[in-house]
């Protein structure tokens, strides 16, 4: 079972990840993976000696080729998988961003993006990513 939680901060050597809920012109930003046939939010892993916000705006460059945009901290999610106790806890810093222009071309693994009003019916990590667009609505930084 997966347990999806908020918080409004932690120890940044907590923050392993950054995810990023995007829109172009008031429509969602979504990426389709090549390597899968679902969509995702923008997002990824933290590399060694990056800020969380150097992170997140790496993955948005890489997943959407955003290069003009406005880009805010939503909060802190964690991500439980079983048992807490046992260390099961992976924290991520959740971001809000308005892209204003794209490159014309992708440089990572991500085939293509979709820019929609609705949201998607195949969701890569449907336990989760619904769960931080829903906490960003109810924070008042998403809409």
């Amino acid at each position: 079972m997966i347990q999806v939680k908020f918080y409004d901060r932690t120890d940044d050597a907590n923050l392993k990840f950054a995810v990023i809920l995007a829109k172009t012109g008031g429509k969602h930003v979504f990426c389709k993976h090549r390597d899968r046939d679902t969509l995702e939010n923008p997002g990824g892993h933290r590399e060694p000696g990056e800020t969380i916000l150097q992170t997140a705006r790496r993955e948005l460059y890489e997943e959407t080729g955003a290069v003009e945009y406005d880009l805010a901290p939503v909060c802190v999610y964690s991500v439980v998988r079983g048992d807490p106790a046992e260390g099961n806890e992976t924290f991520g810093m959740l971001y809000a961003a308005d892209i204003r222009t794209f490159e014309t071309e992708l440089h990572s693994e991500i085939e293509r993006i979709v820019i929609t009003d609705e949201l998607p019916e195949r969701w890569t990590y449907p336990e989760i990513q619904p769960r931080l667009m829903e906490e960003a609505v109810r924070r008042g930084a998403w809409v």
